[in-house]
């Protein structure tokens, strides 16, 4: 049977993982129904932390890698996600924030969502071209997909200009 243009683009995405107890297959296994970035690697380390668990992941544009970070030892935690703001009236520059708290209680959890607000990211620059800082952006998109069932999910309509068997990757300035 042949595979799906989706699992197709994510078999040749490189994986690593560091993880205890999430070697790579099991990270492309969560992974697979999310959109792949083509030209870029995905890779998972552990996340040592003092006090509590936290959020933590990077998009490397020059390495061309997609790095997420697990807190080790994993416990359950809550994390308020910031997901819009809105100016307040007045001279000074002030914002009210909209902000949704999600409990993280699995690795599953925690991977799927910083890959969604890291792959907004990379979407934002390599695809659109444009600066990719928009942080509330980037967790509105993990919001909206990181514990959705993505199966049927036509990443190209979702993302205007995204197409995951483009090859080579331009680079976008």
């Amino acid at each position: 049977m042949p595979l799906s243009p989706l699992r197709r683009a994510w078999s040749s995405v490189p994986i690593r993982s560091r993880v205890t107890q999430v070697d790579a297959e099991t990270l492309r296994r969560w992974l697979q129904d999310l959109p792949p970035p083509p030209g870029y690697s995905v890779s998972a380390r552990p996340l040592r932390y003092r006090q509590a668990p936290h959020l933590a992941a990077f998009c490397w544009y020059d390495e061309r890698l997609i790095e997420l970070q697990v807190p080790e030892p994993y416990v359950v935690w809550d994390e308020k996600v910031y997901y819009r703001a809105r100016r307040r009236p007045g001279k000074r520059l002030r914002f009210q924030w909209f902000a949704q708290t999600v409990r993280f209680r699995t690795r599953r959890d925690v991977l799927r969502f910083l890959y969604c607000h890291e792959f907004y990211h990379w979407y934002l620059r390599e695809v659109r071209g444009g600066k990719a800082a928009a942080e509330t952006a980037c967790d509105r998109f993990a919001l909206a997909y990181f514990r959705k069932r993505n199966a049927g999910v036509d990443w190209s309509q979702e993302l205007p200009g995204y197409d995951p068997m483009r090859r080579p990757l331009k680079r976008a300035a």
